[in-house]
């Protein structure tokens, strides 16, 4: 591929839930299918705590690299066979994959949906709903799979 050639590109959002998981999976898949890598991003905060020590933002940052490498293990082992770069963000999440995915010029975005049960099954997440309405590239959603 030439420098200026664009590799396909799939942005998802890992946060460890097993909807995350299953669209950290689902990206591994489709990627494979047309030749892709995944930008894979987990995103921390400072707690809002008036007054109370926490961590320093670089201790927040090395937790949640490790725990994205730790969960990027576990869904696709240590020898993925795409091209996978992580990425930590702090903020919101929704607006780190949408800033991700500008940055990249990605192709398609993945996150996961996590279901409350009920009624409630059919609404889209918070971050899902703002990036399918704020993303300007097209937007998969997947669903924690059912157990059997």
């Amino acid at each position: 591929m030439s420098s200026n050639e664009h590799q396909y590109t799939i942005v998802v959002g890992v946060d460890g839930s097993p909807s995350s998981k299953a669209a950290l999976r689902w990206a591994a898949w489709h990627a494979g299918l047309v030749g892709g890598s995944i930008t894979a991003i987990m995103v921390w905060d400072l707690p809002m705590i008036y007054n109370w020590e926490v961590p320093g933002p670089q201790d927040f940052a090395h937790n949640t690299a490790t725990t994205l490498s730790t969960v990027i293990d576990e869904v696709l082992g240590d020898t993925s066979p795409v091209e996978i770069h992580k990425e930590v963000a702090q903020g919101h999440p929704a607006r780190a994959l949408l800033d991700a995915a500008d940055e990249t010029r990605a192709d398609l975005i993945v996150v996961g949906n996590r279901g409350h049960g009920g009624f409630t099954e059919a609404l889209l997440g918070s971050v899902s709903q703002h990036v399918v309405h704020h993303a300007h590239c097209p937007v998969v959603i997947v669903r924690e799979p059912a157990e059997t």
